[in-house]
């Protein structure tokens, strides 16, 4: 199945997931204002606040993202016996995929963060926390929640902004209760110790925290994978995810593979919690069943949409399946490649042992003729090109109403499909230099063609290559096709 698909695929399970959720819960205030002058009692800018508004933040974050991602969710933290504390369990119970638990303490602070923004410009950060481990009782009752909800979850995450609910061995029990019931556990770390995530099924560091954590820099693909490495091999966790802003992300696994994904965002506004997307998005992957790949790289398009918004924003499932829709269009595009690049990406199939195919034609209106054609002529070698006619080419071979659809539309309809790996476009009236600068190993048009009449079939077999002639459907046809549509139009 084709990546985009696959993703689309995935996407459309995600409201069958379930998963806990714990860590330092926060309250996120926004502050938006107008900047039109500088305070003439210090060089800072004067904010007029024309609106404010509230929301989940940290873990909470990340239970925001699993709600918009349709999942439900079991949430598990502690807050303060304040103003905020209330707020956070106001929107936490407005929520009704998400079961809460979570605990108070009277004399702790509820961590609030309160942005002042302008524009899209933030302007400052001002935070009001306590920061310190949990009590023993709420640790204790923590765990037992934590153990009581598990066996319904299909995956556990730790998010952890170092404002104590993880603290004082409190992640490694819980990193042991997922390892007890097979449980993969996801974890957002903090600090520079990340022996204390010993036995995580995957952490998602920033590359900053990933240098930190590991002594090593990490600026280049190379460096960062090392770095990761470094990370497994002395903490003990089985796979690292790092997060690389405009850089995208890295993937290195326990077993020394190695997957880096080019970031999607089209516009960055608002980095802020596009780290909790990528933790909730691939906590929902990995509990509906997604393989870490495909969770990754489905949490790698969810960071690019959340990072195209204002604030601390969360991805509805539609627009993350939207996204998975757009990807499959550029994927598609980007089959489309000159004859220069096809030659060069033909030599590396070949010297990787795999046999070119090629066919060329019109293929104004895809039709099943069209379909079988192509099918046939994948299963007849690894690697399938297709030579497409160029507008101007196809006018002067079908008359002066021909193409009904552009080179580039026709392009992208045929990249779209699983059996063709490139299209070539092609401005003669016949793909001979295509076939030429190529030399396929096998040349596939259909069995109304005999084999000394295809066009560039002696320069193939002279290669060492052959000629395949594809069964035809009866009964389809493009010209025919449009003569009907013209008939009913016309009696319209």
């Amino acid at each position: 199945m084709p990546l985009a698909a696959a993703l689309a695929d995935i996407v459309l399970k995600l409201p069958s997931a379930r998963v806990i959720c714990v860590g330092d819960v926060m309250l996120d205030r926004f502050v938006h204002g107008k900047v039109d002058r500088i305070s003439p009692e210090a060089p800072i800018p004067i904010i007029h606040i024309k609106e404010e508004q509230s929301m989940l933040g940290g873990a909470g974050n990340v239970v925001r993202n699993l709600v918009a991602l349709g999942a439900s969710s079991a949430f598990m933290s502690v807050l303060g016996e304040d103003r905020a504390g209330s707020e956070v369990m106001t929107l936490l119970g407005s929520e009704s995929s998400v079961e809460n638990f979570i605990g108070v303490q009277p004399d702790r602070r509820t961590s609030v963060k309160t942005r002042f923004v302008a524009g899209s410009q933030q302007l400052l950060r001002a935070d009001d926390e306590t920061v310190a481990p949990l009590e023993s009782y709420d640790a204790d009752r923590l765990v037992e929640d934590v153990r009581s909800q598990i066996k319904t979850a299909g995956a556990l995450v730790l998010s952890d902004y170092g404002k104590g609910v993880l603290d004082t061995g409190m992640a490694g029990i819980l990193i042991r209760l997922g390892r007890e019931t097979g449980v993969p556990v996801i974890v957002d770390p903090k600090g520079r110790d990340y022996t204390r995530y010993e036995g995580a099924t995957l952490l998602t560091p920033n590359r900053k925290e990933l240098a930190e954590a590991s002594g090593m820099p990490a600026d280049s693909d190379e460096e960062v994978v090392a770095a990761c490495r470094r990370i497994i091999e002395t903490c003990g966790v089985d796979n690292v995810l790092a997060t690389r802003s405009q850089d995208g992300m890295t993937l290195v696994t326990q077993d020394g593979a190695v997957e880096h994904m080019s970031a999607e965002a089209r516009e960055v506004f608002d980095v802020s919690g596009a780290g909790d997307t990528v933790v909730a998005t691939l906590a929902a992957a990995l509990a509906v069943g997604a393989d870490l790949s495909s969770a990754c790289r489905l949490s790698n398009l969810a960071a690019g949409v959340v990072v195209g918004r204002v604030g601390t924003a969360a991805v509805p499932r539609n627009d993350l399946l939207a996204a998975a829709h757009h990807l499959e269009v550029s994927a598609s595009e980007s089959k489309v490649v000159s004859l220069d690049e096809a030659r060069e990406l033909a030599g590396k199939w070949r010297r990787r042992g795999l046999r070119i195919g090629f066919t060329n034609g019109c293929f104004d209106l895809l039709h099943p003729g069209h379909i079988s054609l192509l099918r046939q002529a994948r299963q007849a070698c690894d690697r399938l090109i297709i030579g497409l006619n160029s507008d101007a080419s196809v006018s002067r071979l079908k008359g002066p109403t021909r193409p009904v659809q552009s080179e580039m539309a026709r392009a992208t309809v045929l990249a779209s499909l699983a059996s063709v790996d490139l299209v070539v476009l092609f401005g003669q009236d016949t793909p001979i230099d295509v076939i030429r600068t190529l030399l396929p190993d096998v040349l596939v048009k259909g069995a109304d063609y005999t084999v000394d009449t295809v066009v560039g079939a002696d320069l193939v077999q002279a290669n060492g290559g052959r000629v395949v002639l594809a069964k035809l459907e009866d009964g389809f046809s493009t010209t025919a096709t449009i003569a009907r549509l013209s008939e009913k139009s016309s009696g319209e």
